[in-house]
């Protein structure tokens, strides 16, 4: 396994993937009204259907320029027009691609958080992706308390006040990103399973439901795309090379 530093680089022209090959792109959503129009040409029926129950304009912008952005992406990656690409969503609503459209090799996943927004594109394996805008959280340990670990609540309990925001979003992007990974969404009960969370520590999945073999099989990384901005991606498997780039408009 080898990580290129995330420096969130401009991207090289060539959107070759190879198989061991982690992509990861960070996009400011917040564009122009023009730019925003163009986007939401290369969207279905569907998607635009989801953009108007939006109730809020900024909100439904932002839907169109991430859902946009991802067929954009897609559509270099396998050389058609993102207007083409079609979708099939699991059961509880992760995104793939058709296998007309490549989705028996092309794995994605993606989250946006207030203005910002991470994509991660890989092959041949599950992958998912959270991002969360760091922010003051006056009720983060009863948060942990309901919603973590017995053993996320006492490690977070413990630290020093100056660290506890820190590693709330620690836990829970790395929780995020772990579900959305297996596809269950808040399915599968954030208790069952543990995960680091001390900043500075390296991310790992500790446990599930107390077994520490099968956490073995899972890659994570803490992510830093954005100032403010915390995130984590989790990947099944090891042997493959991470490379993180900025979005160019």
């Amino acid at each position: 396994m080898a990580i290129s530093a995330c420096l969130w680089d401009t991207p090289p022209a060539d959107f070759t993937l190879s198989s061991n090959d982690i992509h990861i792109w960070c996009a400011d959503i917040d564009l122009t009204d023009v730019r925003v129009v163009q986007l939401a040409q290369t969207l279905s029926e569907d998607e635009l259907k989801r953009a108007d129950r939006f109730y809020f304009e900024q909100h439904k912008k932002r839907f169109i320029v991430r859902r946009g952005i991802l067929r954009t992406l897609l559509g270099r990656y396998l050389n058609i027009s993102p207007k083409q690409l079609q979708f099939d969503y699991a059961s509880r609503g992760k995104p793939a691609l058709t296998k007309s459209c490549g989705g028996e090799t092309i794995r994605f996943n993606l989250s946006d958080s207030d203005g910002v927004a991470l994509y991660a594109v890989t092959r041949d394996r599950e992958l998912g992706i959270d991002i969360e805008q760091i922010r003051p959280m006056e009720d983060a340990e009863q948060i942990a308390k309901r919603f973590f670990s017995e053993q996320e609540y006492a490690v977070l309990r413990d630290l020093d006040s100056s660290q506890k925001q820190a590693a709330f979003f620690n836990c829970w992007t790395r929780k995020e990103a772990y579900v959305k990974a297996i596809g269950d969404g808040l399915a599968l009960p954030l208790d069952e399973f543990d995960v680091s969370l001390v900043p500075g520590e390296p991310a790992r999945l500790l446990s599930i439901k107390g077994d520490r073999q099968l956490a073995t099989a899972w890659f994570f990384q803490h992510l830093n795309p954005f100032p403010g901005y915390v995130g984590a991606i989790a990947l099944q498997g090891f042997d493959f090379n991470i490379s993180c780039w900025q979005w160019v408009e």
